[in-house]
């Protein structure tokens, strides 16, 4: 019988706390059990072992991201709802930087769950470029480059990576600004 309480969602909400609590050791089912006060048997009522701790943790976080920015970009549009869309995007990536890179993967084909998670994400970007009469191949040429800009920032700036000594935010800015600049130039439409 499983713990009163214990459930699919609890643990993997659990699992993704240690990844980030705990983000330079491995993650192991006997570390997630000891947490929740239960033997490992146990947690295989509520996943696949430690691949479907994975997956659900990957899933849990595309679907918070994607939330997170399908709220910031609400009653906004255009050039607002891309800074908004911007901002949020950094702020989960910074609040969530262990869990961030397994929002990047594209969907497993395979996968419907997966599928339906990413998706979720690319239709808010989708919304927010609608503004601009940016669709079909357009859209997803906007979409590629927003993500890279704002990505490739987050990345570095998760990892470590920018060291000099000019105002991290106001680069953060100019860059989304740039985007802001190319969608509202966008060639081809």
């Amino acid at each position: 019988m499983p713990r009163a309480g214990l459930t699919t969602d609890a643990v993997v909400a659990r699992g993704a706390y240690l990844l980030e609590a705990r983000p330079h050791d491995e993650l192991t089912l006997a570390a997630l059990a000891e947490s929740l006060g239960v033997r490992v048997p146990s947690l295989y009522k509520h996943i696949d072992g430690l691949p479907g701790l994975r997956r659900g943790i990957m899933l849990r976080a595309k679907a918070d991201l994607s939330a997170t920015l399908a709220e910031a970009c609400v009653g906004r549009a255009r050039d607002d709802a891309v800074r908004s869309l911007a901002t949020a995007y950094r702020s989960w990536a910074r609040q969530n930087p262990v869990q961030y890179p397994m929002t990047v993967r594209a969907p497993d084909p395979a996968d419907a769950e997966d599928q339906q998670v990413s998706d979720a994400a690319v239709q808010v970007v989708y919304r927010v470029l609608a503004g601009y009469r940016l669709l079909g191949d357009d859209a997803v040429d906007a979409t590629r480059l927003l993500r890279t800009v704002i990505h490739g920032f987050v990345s570095l700036e998760t990892a470590g990576a920018f060291a000099l000594s000019a105002d991290l935010e106001r680069s953060y800015e100019r860059a989304v600004d740039s985007v802001v600049s190319a969608l509202e130039n966008w060639k081809g439409r």
